[in-house]
């Protein structure tokens, strides 16, 4: 199954070969953040190129449960208990701007949205100090918060922290809009093409890509004076964010429901996660949209079972739904609860990237788009500071960074000594696979993956090409996935996401 927003976003071809221009602005990956990013630059009279290594919206915004909030379950009270009430401000700030902006831009673009009340809730009384710290963060934030005592909702909630006033909408009929507006200012927009390596020449980058030329065989580079990564994590090493931020996978489901849907967007304080909120349906009856079961990528027993258990909630609490569509979505969270946006590295004007939105992507995808443009444009919010890439370390997420890296080291020794324990098939063996199903094998000394997907055998390199974790199989998404960084990698080696550039070796 496929996301519920999935769809082809109508795009004009571009008027020129990606390699025979150079451009003021180019802008790597076609979410809302990169697509924003460039329309604000290319109002501005700049020459702007939006390259996408696959379709745009294919990633975490077509992938999204679509609210436009800023109340975000913990993140408030998250980021309060390691920063500065004015840090805490400016990311309230940053994500009232945005959401004001992008429903303003809905507004006059018509891309329908829906006007709701946000709730954190608790699960039950072991929640509730969550939802208190939530609701001071809130108020001390300046944001009109109010405590509910009794949500009402048929699945268990015990009270709730409520934000009014807040939006959800469809992801692709915006970014829709904002495509066609972006090129209507110019802006030239390259699908299928995947930035994999960059270099400086004569002050300029020089982006490489996937693509080859039919005439000479080389590379298909793409020229810019500086650059925008809006890739969820930066595919480029430099600045080191793989190890800044930890990649978390979590599940959706749309239904077709009988009894009536409550008002709002909730979403679960304590464990296990759940969100819930209604979805105009293709023939204006409400769909059900639920969420959660959430866990880092690549590091489940069975990504299955997380699948699994959030369709068996939905239907233990809402008798009637019949599942419609059912998919995932990769998020990104930073060591100190903040979004990296700004220079890879402190000092370097040439290279910004946006990274780190926990799961909020919409709100904080168009602040980056905002902070980025006015930077590049000679401008900028007071509040971009607070999200700046090179801001100070924070001492409070020394700690956070230390278990997320000594977790990563346990992984790839774990990797590599299971491989090394378990005798396996050499490339040559006839031994199969179930549909569907992926095991690991060796290939001498080397992890070999081999997968059974639509009657199809694959045999690949099980060793991601980023920084050499050994791959497990995701048996709901049919995929190979890196537990380091968060790489994953289709049934035949092809790149998904993550800051692996690079496809698996095939072994046929």
């Amino acid at each position: 199954m496929s996301s519920l927003w999935m769809k082809s976003v109508k795009v004009d071809p571009p008027v020129r070969s990606i390699t025979d221009s150079r451009f003021d602005y180019v802008v790597v990956g076609g979410g809302i953040t990169g697509v924003t990013t460039a329309l604000l630059l290319g109002r501005s009279g700049a020459d702007v190129a939006l390259v996408e290594a696959r379709q745009l919206g294919a990633v975490a915004t077509g992938n999204t449960t679509a609210k436009v909030s800023v109340l975000q379950g913990t993140r408030l009270s998250s980021i309060s208990s390691k920063h500065s009430a004015a840090a805490l401000r400016g990311y309230v700030d940053a994500n009232v701007e945005a959401q004001q902006w992008l429903l303003a831009f809905c507004g006059q673009h018509e891309v329908p949205f829906q006007i709701e009340t946000a709730y954190t809730y608790a699960q039950s009384d072991k929640g509730l100090d969550s939802i208190r710290k939530e609701f001071q963060a809130g108020q001390k934030a300046g944001l009109d918060v109010r405590w509910v005592d009794d949500p009402g909702t048929p699945f268990p909630s015990v009270a709730a922290v409520a934000l009014d006033d807040q939006a959800q909408f469809h992801p692709l009929d915006a970014l829709e809009a904002l495509v066609a507006e972006a090129q209507r200012h110019g802006v030239q927009v390259y699908e299928n093409t995947r930035v994999v390596s960059a270099h400086s020449k004569d002050g300029d980058q020089i982006l490489r890509t996937d693509q080859v030329d039919s005439v000479t065989g080389d590379d298909l580079t793409v020229r810019g004076r500086k650059i925008v990564l809006a890739t969820g994590t930066p595919i480029l090493d430099r600045g080191g964010f793989f190890a800044r931020v930890h990649p978390e996978r979590s599940y959706a489901a749309a239904f077709s429901v009988s009894e009536p849907i409550m008002a709002g967007m909730y979403l679960a304080a304590d464990q296990p996660s759940r969100s819930v909120r209604w979805v105009p349906g293709p023939n204006g009856e409400p769909l059900l949209l639920t969420g959660g079961s959430g866990h880092p990528v690549g590091r489940a027993k069975s990504e299955q079972e997380h699948v699994d258990e959030l369709i068996d909630w939905t239907t233990t609490y809402f008798p009637t739904a019949e599942l419609t569509h059912q998919w995932s979505a990769q998020d990104y969270i930073t060591i100190d609860e903040l979004p990296y946006v700004g220079p890879i590295l402190p000092g370097h004007d040439s290279i910004y990237v946006a990274t780190g939105f926990a799961k909020w992507g919409m709100t904080n995808g168009v602040a980056a788009a905002l902070a980025l443009a006015g930077r590049l444009l000679g401008g900028g919010p007071a509040w971009a500071e607070y999200l700046d890439s090179s801001r100070p370390a924070q001492v409070v997420g020394v700690p956070s960074a230390a278990v997320i890296n000594a977790e990563v080291g346990l992984h790839m020794a774990r990797g590599w000594a299971g491989v090394a324990i378990k005798p396996g098939a050499s490339t040559t063996t006839d031994e199969t696979v179930p549909e569907g199903g992926g095991v690991l094998r060796r290939n001498g000394a080397r992890p070999m993956g081999v997968c059974t997907v639509e009657g199809q055998t694959h045999k690949v390199s099980a060793v991601c090409p980023h920084l050499a974790g050994v791959l497990n199989w995701n048996d709901a998404e049919k995929s190979w996935d890196c537990p380091l960084h968060g790489s994953r990698f289709a049934a035949d080696g092809a790149v998904l996401e993550g800051p692996a550039t690079r496809p698996l070796t095939k072994l046929d």
